[in-house]
């Protein structure tokens, strides 16, 4: 049985139509003892369906631990989006756990961003960003009922485009309780840089923005 609905299936075909780069899903799975592994598997199967611009690899994360070792794939489900075509790119984007309810949307708008090619930062962000000398590493913590987490989402992963040197992660705080209670998650979204700033709400750019100088000073 699909996930999508038809009505939304046609809305995707339709906002695909404007994908120009190719984009890849790599989902890492696992048959037994994971939590909306099926969902999620079932998610990118049926994205991926709607345009010949998206590609999609599915692997296992036991089977397979090199390679989930290669795209630091350490829980799942996890789901890579990245260039794809015969130019492929990592950019460091990362979601862990289920794409739904709000964070399809985070899903989507990954998928349109990487195929445009170009985060939307300001000039300022952007900046900064090109002159990073030390890696950052963003987990945004997020429950799919929660409508103010895909803006934040967004956010990191538009920071992750910009810089081999910044990894953004999804990170959904019911699948994965231990991390939510390692970071004290008591509301969503809340991001946590480098294991100790951290950063409440769905805050403005220039905020976040604030918060990484801090995490790498």
């Amino acid at each position: 049985m699909a996930l999508l609905r038809e009505d939304d299936r046609q809305h995707l075909i339709n906002e695909f139509s404007v994908l120009t780069n190719p984009v890849k899903l790599v989902v890492f799975t696992q048959k037994l003892e994971c939590q909306y592994c099926a969902e999620t598997r079932m998610i990118a199967e049926e994205v991926a369906a709607l345009s010949d611009k998206i590609s999609l690899q599915v692997y296992d994360f036991e089977a397979h631990a090199e390679i989930a070792e290669q795209y630091g794939i350490d829980k799942i489900p996890a789901t890579v989006i990245m260039r794809g075509g015969n130019d492929p790119k990592d950019y460091g984007i990362r979601l862990f756990g289920i794409p739904s309810g709000y964070e399809f949307s985070t899903l989507i708008e990954d998928i349109m961003m990487v195929s445009r090619g170009d985060s939307g930062l300001s000039a300022e962000t952007k900046a900064w960003v090109a002159a990073l000398k030390k890696p950052v590493h963003m987990q945004v913590f997020i429950t799919p009922t929660c409508p103010y987490c895909p803006r934040a989402v967004i956010l990191a992963h538009q920071l992750a485009m910009e810089s081999d040197l910044i990894r953004s992660d999804m990170v959904e705080a019911i699948e994965f309780p231990h991390l939510a209670n390692k970071y004290h998650v008591h509301g969503v979204p809340r991001t946590v840089i480098n294991e100790r700033v951290h950063i409440e709400g769905a805050a403005p750019e220039r905020m976040l923005l604030g918060k990484l100088k801090e995490a790498v000073a």
